[in-house]
């Protein structure tokens, strides 16, 4: 039994958890005079999601799954991280990887390419020539679907950047080139470059 409580009020509801139905493990929560599954509500909100993303309305989507529109733009709303378009951030060689990579989850930055000095260079050495080039292709391809990309490298990649993307490239130099080692990129910096696209 949990209980919490919502303007002064306390509910409470009784979570039953483990049950085996036809080999599968469901979870559902007992509210008031309803067994509610947590797993419909989770596979309702990933389909919902799906359908948006593949480019339904908000209308089209609450028609096909009998729910209200409304309903679908709150629960849009309640999962919203940022407003615009596609962000990607391009940043090597970096001391600080998953620090980066928090950031990103946290604003919601969905294309990047974060490396370390020896996760580049393995980039390299590990592939032929015509992997290599395919790989980098893709990669680039990637990074061309972003409206803005950031890039936090030295200035010979900062400028290669801005040659081979043709959207928003915002740069700023981490080293002098040659860069040797790994740098460390502060998240904040990059937080207020977003700040000004977003």
């Amino acid at each position: 039994m949990r209980s919490y409580e919502t303007n002064g009020k306390i509910s409470v509801y009784s979570f039953v958890h483990n049950f085996k139905i036809r080999g599968k493990q469901m979870d559902y929560v007992r509210i008031g005079e309803k067994l509610v599954s947590l797993e419909k509500i989770f596979e309702t909100v990933k389909l919902i999601t799906k359908m948006r993303s593949d480019g339904l309305s908000q209308q089209e989507v609450a028609t096909k799954l009998k729910l209200d529109r409304t309903f679908i733009s709150r629960l849009e709303n309640i999962g919203s991280i940022r407003r615009g378009g596609r962000i990607g951030f391009i940043s090597f060689p970096v001391a600080n990887k998953d620090e980066l990579h928090a950031m990103a989850d946290r604003n919601g930055i969905e294309q990047r390419l974060i490396l370390s000095n020896q996760e580049r260079w393995q980039l390299v050495e590990q592939k032929s020539g015509m992997e290599f080039f395919n790989q980098m292709m893709s990669v680039i391809e990637g990074f061309r679907q972003c409206d803005t990309v950031l890039v936090f490298c030295s200035s010979k990649w900062n400028n290669l950047a801005g040659v081979l993307l043709d959207n928003q490239v915002l740069t700023r130099e981490i080293a002098p080139t040659p860069v040797t080692g790994d740098i460390y990129v502060d998240p904040q910096e990059v937080e207020k470059v977003l700040v000004n696209i977003v």
